[in-house]
């Protein structure tokens, strides 16, 4: 295989003299003034006057912030599946399937080519960054193993498809890249994520992986496989794969895991980098080391603005964009990009460590869910599920919660743990174990994402339920100071310090019976 790593490190000195030849916001402003451009002739162009359009002021004006709801209602649903001239010149030949962390439906997300170039670019941006921090890597010495899921698409319309995003890229990976790529086709089509786990676990092991991107859960578990296939070699990285440069994660929250990572890559010489890419478009990456926020890529055929969270919801919220954002402060990140979104609300929070050049931290989602894992489970899911599963087991639920578990030392799959309140006293267990066993398949059949996660009790424990003494969640209240009036026992708790804390007080007072997260009663 050709070392391409000396060739690269020479377009990586390339890339970076390019960024600084013009300010962010300049080659901002010439973003959008060229997807404009393009864009005219289309129906959402002539729509909203975009031959008219000079300035981000005139932009704004013009085009709404628009929800993906939004745009899927007015122009996108409608033609769906052929997409022509609709928001992006041409007919759109793929969409990103995914499920909305917003509505928990389905999304279609439109996927174009010129997105899919923007994408190749901001791939090639990620090897550049590592390449400039390790000057002696060869990360291209060997083989890339991208641990995403099934690439296999779905047929909307003649030559028209839909799929994992994963699954787009992987089917347009150019044939000079082919080499580099693992694992083979074959092994990507595999839907059955254990069964593919074990097969590309086993075959990795035999080859020159120099490279691996995933989700930190999903490694987790694909590490775990490794290290049940050689027991011999120990809980290390180097000692499965000892020429491995380069660790990419994304998706969710890297700190629950940064500890675990830290022990398993132990005596490598590989890097951990971030990176930040959505359905929509590649957003950012990390230039630096971790913590230190991630670089907006400002020249790749996508228009940022950034709106204040707290203004979201209002009539006429301020649109910064990179001419005029400050750090610290939180925004709701909003695109326009050549896949033809416009003014797009993503549904992500960043907050602005540094302005030159551009840098964020991914402070959240716009919208209340519980997505520690990827699950994008979101309150009314969550609530038509309890509402559910006490129906079918002939009870009635006064108040809960629900706190994702993370993984501890030696385990690869956190949870989520539910505190119940029932009416009267609680059930018995195995009521309660009935109750846990009806919500989890309820929630399997309203969100793809979540389903994906729980198949095969492989990637997310099963729910463990804890049913406490009538009363509890009051008492608790009035300990926080919070009973009463507009307060109100939080659905949702992402914060550890505080269902720790709830915890806490319930084991003070004897009210706790659970059913521990294991194998389903009917497993």
């Amino acid at each position: 295989m050709l070392a391409a790593t000396p060739f690269l490190r020479l377009c990586a000195k390339r890339r970076l003299r390019r960024l600084g030849e013009a300010s962010a916001s300049a080659m901002q402003e010439a973003q959008l003034m060229e997807l404009l451009r393009r864009a005219a002739p289309t129906r959402f162009g002539r729509d909203h006057g975009f031959a008219g359009i000079r300035s981000v002021a005139d932009f704004q004006q013009r085009v709404p912030l628009r929800s993906y709801e939004d745009f899927w209602t007015e122009y996108w649903q409608p033609g769906f599946p052929r997409l022509d001239n609709c928001t992006w010149p041409g007919t759109v030949p793929y969409f990103a399937r995914t499920s909305g962390t917003t509505t928990g439906k389905t999304k279609y997300i439109p996927f174009t080519r010129e997105m899919l170039r923007a994408n190749i670019r901001a791939a090639w941006d990620v090897l550049y960054f590592h390449l400039l921090n390790r000057p002696g890597s060869r990360a291209l010495g060997g083989k890339t193993l991208m641990l995403g899921g099934s690439t296999d698409l779905q047929q909307e319309a003649p030559g028209i498809y839909s799929g994992d995003l994963s699954g787009i890229v992987a089917n347009e990976i150019p044939r000079w890249a082919r080499p580099y790529a693992f694992p083979p086709r074959e092994l990507a089509l595999v839907a059955d994520w254990e069964e593919k786990i074990d097969r590309v676990a086993r075959l990795s092991l035999s080859q020159d992986i120099r490279a691996i991107s995933g989700t930190p859960n999903w490694l987790l578990s694909f590490f775990d496989k490794l290290a049940e296939l050689r027991p011999e070699a120990g809980q290390r990285i180097v000692n499965w794969y000892p020429g491995l440069e380069l660790l990419l994660h994304g998706g969710i929250d890297f700190r629950p895991y940064a500890k675990r990572f830290s022990e398993l890559l132990e005596g490598s010489r590989a890097e951990l980098r971030e990176v930040y890419p959505a359905s929509e478009a590649f957003i950012a990456i990390a230039d630096r080391g971790p913590g230190e926020g991630l670089r907006l890529i400002v020249d790749n055929a996508v228009f940022f603005e950034f709106v204040p969270t707290g203004e979201l919801g209002s009539a006429a919220p301020t649109r910064h964009w990179l001419g005029t954002v400050e750090p610290g402060v939180d925004y709701a990140v909003v695109l326009s990009t050549c896949a033809g979104a416009w003014g797009y609300i993503l549904g992500d929070t960043v907050r602005f460590v540094d302005l030159d050049p551009p840098r964020v931290l991914v402070t959240g989602r716009t919208s209340f869910v519980l997505s520690a894992f990827g699950e994008h489970l979101i309150q009314e899911e969550i609530e038509q599920a309890v509402a559910g599963a006490a129906g079918a087991v002939g009870a009635s639920v006064v108040d809960y919660c629900v706190a994702p578990v993370f993984p501890g030392a030696g385990e690869a799959r956190g949870g989520h743990h539910y505190v119940v309140e029932f009416a009267g006293e609680p059930p018995a267990a195995a009521r309660i174990a009935a109750f846990g066993d009806t919500l989890d398949d309820l929630l399997c059949g309203f969100n793809a994402d979540y389903r994906e996660h729980r198949a095969g009790d492989y990637g997310l424990r099963p729910p463990k339920i804890e049913a406490i003494a009538p009363g509890m969640f009051a008492a608790w209240m009035k300990s926080r100071g919070k009973l009463g009036g507009q307060h109100k026992v939080p659905r949702i708790i992402n914060d550890p310090a505080l269902f720790a804390d709830l915890l806490a007080f319930l084991s003070r007072a004897g009210a706790r019976r659970d059913r521990p997260a294991g194998p389903r009663a009917d497993a």
